[in-house]
Formats: C-alpha cells, structure tokens, sequence
C-alpha cells in the first residue's frame, strides 16, 4: 500500500512578523539614531530662536536708554516750571500787598488833603476847638491805646494850648458807671495829655478799664489855657471799630 505523503499545515490567525535579520536590526538602530540627533538640533535651534526673541538687542537697549533720559529731562523740566510758577505766585501775592498797602497809603494822603483843606484852605469854614476825629485800639487784657485829632481854625496863627483828659462811661455789676481820668489812670489827679497846635494835632494816650467793667461811650474832654473846657462823646463801639470823625 503506497503512503500518500503528508503536507505540512499552514499556520493560521493573520501575518507572522519575521524577525529581523542583523543587518535590518542596524538599519533601524541607525535612523534611531539620526532621528534623536535631529530632535535635539531641531530643540536647539528653537532654544535659540526664543532665546534671541526674548533677549533685547541692540537697538532696543539704545531706543530705552534714550527714552529714559527723555523722562529725567522732562521731569527735571515739570520740576523747574513747578518752582518757576510757585515763584511767580509768592511774586505776584508780594506784588499784591504792596499794592494795597499803597492804595491805602494814597487813600490816607487824600483824606489827609481833604482834612488840611478843609481846615486850613483859604474857603474852610471855621470851626472853634474840637475833636475831628478819635480813636481807640486795644492793647491786652483790659489796657487801651486812644488817639484823638484836635482841630481849630477860627483864631488862624494862634496858638492853642492845654490838656485832653478822657473820661468812660459804662456799667459795672448792673450799674451805671463814670470812669474819670484819674480812675482810668489809676493815678489820684493824674495830668491830662498836652498839646499846643496852631489849626490842627493828633494827641496820643493810654488808659486801663477795671475787671468787669463794660463800657458804652468815651468822653473827650478839652481844658485849653485861658478858655472854656469843650466836650465831645463817641459810642464806644464805633471808636474801638474805625476812626470816628466829629461831622461838626
């Protein structure tokens, strides 16, 4: 009996993967080999790109030391200008206060005008011994400072001559009061102020008020040598706020 021989079976269950031969394996090893050393230059070159990206040049470290040194110099300019324009505005108040203090100094120059030609002017009407205008400033605590402006034009080229005594009335405890100069002068027949003028003079003094007095009106009293005593009254308030003029 003849014996048919034998096929060797198939393997089966898809493509079998046969293994590389030595020198497949060092073909693959070798493009594993460039593809890390491609990997690594290709890094590097973006290492550098971001890096020269990033870092400033040149130029950029010109254009920013340059707009720096443009910021100091207008700093240094606002600076100047700021000290220019606060001189300026000190000047300027200077200015003005000189200024008033001159209107107010020819203001008084022409009151001072009106006042000699009024008095002293060829057409001035003529006025007896009185008190054209007086005064009052304090000076602390209870002490007073008084001014009174003595005129005459009736007796032209003569010379007047006596003393001012000025008297205060007022309330004290809830009573009326009469303070004479001697109490104002705490000084027992305390002497009046002198004054010796041909039309006009402006006469000066001091006087204390006793604690708690409150005083209403001031009282300016005349003695001239060889004539009557002559007596004008001011409203405290008034005297103590401006100068008050007698209209007479």
């Amino acid at each position: 009996m003849n014996e048919t021989p034998e096929t060797p079976a198939r393997p089966t269950g898809g493509p079998h993967l046969q293994p590389l031969s030595p020198r497949g394996r060092l073909i693959a090893w070798g493009l594993g080999v460039l593809a890390v050393v491609w990997l690594g230059f290709g890094g590097w070159g973006l290492w550098k790109t971001l890096q020269a990206r990033s870092a400033p040049g040149e130029a950029d470290v010109a254009q920013y030391a340059a707009q720096r040194k443009r910021v100091t110099e207008l700093e240094q300019q606002v600076a100047t200008l700021t000290r220019s324009d606060q001189i300026s505005r000190d000047a300027n108040t200077d200015l003005q206060g000189t200024l008033a203090e001159r209107d107010e100094e020819i203001a008084g120059l022409r009151a001072d005008v009106a006042f000699y030609e009024r008095f002293v002017g060829a057409t001035a009407q003529r006025h007896g011994l009185n008190v054209h205008e007086l005064k009052l400033q304090a000076q602390g605590g209870q002490a007073w400072h008084f001014r009174a402006t003595l005129v005459q034009n009736l007796n032209r080229g003569a010379v007047n001559t006596g003393r001012v005594r000025v008297a205060v009335e007022g309330t004290q405890d809830g009573k009326l009061r009469r303070l004479g100069w001697s109490d104002l002068r705490q000084q027992a027949n305390a002497p009046g102020v002198a004054y010796s003028f041909k039309y006009f003079q402006r006469v000066e003094g001091d006087f204390a008020l006793p604690a708690g007095f409150v005083p209403a009106r001031v009282t300016v009293r005349l003695e001239p040598q060889g004539g009557a005593v002559e007596e004008q009254s001011f409203a405290w308030a008034d005297a103590v706020a401006t100068t008050v003029a007698n209209p007479a």
